[in-house]
């Protein structure tokens, strides 16, 4: 085969060596340096995709950028990247045109002081679900949450925490989400079944989030009740965009008007000079530029990582373990989980692991919406929890902070994650042999 490991074959462990270097230098850097600044995740993946180019020296080099370049240029690489620079585009206009600002004393004058934190929560959950993105979510939010977090005299991190719980919430819900449209075509179920089937998985686990984000703040300052000055004008784009989504426009054209919404009511309101119009959105871009060329190295480690059988390994190595129909849901759960840890793009992971959780859950009777519900549900659980996932680098960028002051407040994707656990550990087990058959 000329040297080269295709995924079709056998999987290789030691192709997921780039990943292992990278968090190894990422996390080590942070914890002996006691700040996780001292190794700028960039760096780190460089050095990973150097390590991913030493390995398999029987596949040229030449031939090493054919695969990253497939990688890197991948649909849903690319479209990612987009809504990156969209979403970039709105916020620094939005923002320019006061509509953060006015957001925050808005959410502020209609939340009671005491749910700050619940009331983020829910908010992004609404706007993911609406948009159908989580980046788009973060984006919009992050600078709410910030000026939330300001006013009021709290926590920058649970604030934040709170805005990517809900962002994960409506990515792995949405019915416009590229992972719900993904998890449904693989699986071969319609997407009302696939909504209903997720949603009553994931209603419990959004409940005990909002508990615990109460119980959580109790104790955090809030700010005295008083009244805070809006301009509900300032408001409307933010509005637009949501609505927008809503109705399922899409999400690239909501995003555009939104910004050129923005620009105009900024003008209109005297926040932005007309030259200054190119100004706000440039800057809005260029804010998320760390985000998309650390998105786009990591398609290419992943493509590399693909090639060289470590995705491979990673499916064989569940495949090989499952003995019953709960089992095999487990499997498809621990599936999409490993893979969405190794490629830190829930989309990609649900477009790898899709065909072999069809053949699981197709040989021990698995019901499709449940199979798209479990690659759905455990590709979100995995990157809102990985710090070198695009949405925790995108919030962190976008505050200051690091993923890794953001981590210990994102309460929802673990509960949804020990939610579904304990409906299949609970349910009946039901042994199948392969092909279908009832043991």
């Amino acid at each position: 085969m000329d040297g080269q490991m295709k995924r079709e074959g056998k999987g290789n462990a030691a192709a997921l060596l780039p990943i292992i270097v990278f968090l190894v230098i990422f996390i080590g850097a942070g914890c002996v340096f006691q700040d996780f600044y001292s190794m700028p995740a960039i760096v780190g993946f460089l050095i990973a995709l150097a390590v991913a180019f030493f390995q398999n020296r029987g596949l040229s080099f030449d031939g090493k950028i054919k695969v990253i370049s497939r990688g890197a240029g991948d649909e849903n690489i690319i479209t990612m990247l987009l809504i990156f620079l969209a979403a970039g585009a709105f916020s620094g206009a939005v923002s320019a045109a006061g509509g953060a600002s006015s957001a925050v004393n808005l959410g502020l004058s209609v939340l009671p002081p005491d749910i700050l934190v619940v009331g983020l929560f829910l908010v992004s959950c609404f706007v993911s679900v609406s948009m159908g993105t989580s980046m788009g979510t973060i984006a919009a939010l992050a600078p709410i949450a910030n000026g939330i977090s300001q006013t009021a005299g709290m926590n920058l991190a649970i604030c934040i925490g709170a805005v990517v719980s809900g962002a994960m919430f409506g990515d792995n819900l949405s019915m416009i989400s590229d992972t719900t449209i993904a998890a449904v075509k693989t699986q071969g179920c319609e997407m009302k079944d696939k909504f209903r089937a997720n949603f009553l998985i994931v209603l419990p686990a959004a409940v005990v989030t909002c508990i615990v984000y109460f119980i959580a703040t109790m104790n955090e300052p809030t700010p005295a009740v008083q009244e805070y000055e809006y301009q509900f004008l300032q408001v409307i784009p933010y509005l637009i965009v949501l609505i927008g989504a809503l109705i399922g426009i899409n999400v690239f054209l909501v995003l555009i008007s939104g910004t050129v919404l923005s620009l105009i009511v900024g003008v209109a309101t005297g926040e932005i000079a007309v030259s200054q119009i190119f100004t706000v959105m440039g800057d809005g871009v260029t804010s998320m530029y760390d985000i998309t060329v650390i998105s786009l190295i990591v398609a290419c480690i992943v493509s590399l990582v693909r090639e060289y059988g470590g995705i491979q390994y990673l499916l064989e190595l569940i495949h090989g373990k499952i003995q019953t129909a709960k089992g095999a849901q487990l499997g498809i759960a621990g599936l999409a989980f490993l893979v969405d840890m190794a490629t830190a793009n829930n989309t990609v992971a649900i477009v790898i692991t899709g065909p072999i959780a069809k053949e699981i859950s197709t040989s021990f009777g698995v019901d499709p919406k449940r199979s798209a519900s479990l690659l759905d549900i455990f590709t979100s659980v995995g990157q809102g929890l990985i710090p070198y996932g695009a949405q925790l680098l995108s919030a962190a960028t976008l505050t200051g902070l690091t993923p890794f002051a953001i981590i210990p407040y994102t309460f929802y994707p673990i509960l949804m994650g020990v939610s579904v656990l304990l409906i299949l550990l609970l349910q009946k087990n039901q042994p199948f042999q392969k092909g279908g058959r009832e043991a």
